[in-house]
């Protein structure tokens, strides 16, 4: 059997990341569940990127940053988003909320790569969806050290180990770090930025794709795998 390599780039602050991590999963399903389903393992693996990596480590209230970051100032144009990705979550199973706080997202990067690389990929699937339901629907800072800590434990981590790598802020930093400078490297200026690995040739879809997009990209993989 082929394994294939997914590597999916996101930075943990960004929606469009979130949303494009639901309708991927929707399409392992699918594929999982289609006639030639079995001749390719697919593994997901999670790589770092900042979209604003001069964030301020202090929470800041992430309404009044979208508002005035993004949609200049305008009251109405931050309504239209939220409308807008509203509508676009809730067909992914995601119930989106602009309220609460948002930080610089390294400490999340960090901890999810460190957990990826002790504990293997589900774990660090799971982890990610843990982040990603606290910091988009339920209004926590995913980067904060309480909130990191106890997104480890529901995914199976013992709490000990999770406080210890969360509050070791050197553990896993120059390798996250290096991640990100890759990543660039290689071309990476927004997210989110999956590498389908194939062995005729790697297929790359950026930013959030439909469902029927990313079971193309899986079909193809498994036809050229033979």
């Amino acid at each position: 059997m082929y394994q294939s390599q997914i590597t999916f780039t996101l930075d943990t602050v960004c929606p469009w990341t979130y949303i494009a991590k639901k309708r991927l999963a929707e399409a392992l399903k699918q594929i999982a569940a289609s006639p030639n389903g079995k001749d390719v393992s697919f593994t997901l693996v999670f790589r770092p990127y900042q979209l604003y990596p001069d964030f301020p480590s202090e929470p800041q209230d992430k309404r009044h940053w979208y508002t005035t970051a993004k949609h200049d100032a305008s009251d109405q144009k931050q309504g239209v988003f939220e409308a807008t990705m509203g509508a676009l979550g809730s067909a992914a199973g995601i119930n989106f909320s602009f309220g609460g706080t948002m930080s610089n997202t390294f400490p999340s990067h960090r901890v999810i790569q460190h957990f990826q690389e002790a504990k293997g990929a589900e774990t660090a699937n799971e982890l990610v969806d843990a982040l990603y339901s606290r910091y988009f629907e339920c209004e926590q800072d995913q980067n904060s050290k309480d909130v990191l800590v106890e997104a480890c434990v529901e995914v199976g981590i013992p709490e000990t180990e999770a406080r210890a790598v969360v509050g070791d802020e050197s553990e896993g930093k120059m390798e996250a770090r290096n991640m990100i400078r890759i990543a660039a490297m290689d071309g990476v200026d927004s997210v989110p930025y999956i590498m389908f690995e194939g062995r005729r040739r790697d297929i790359t879809l950026i930013g959030a794709k439909e469902v029927d997009e990313y079971v193309k990209a899986l079909q193809t993989i498994i036809k050229e795998s033979k």
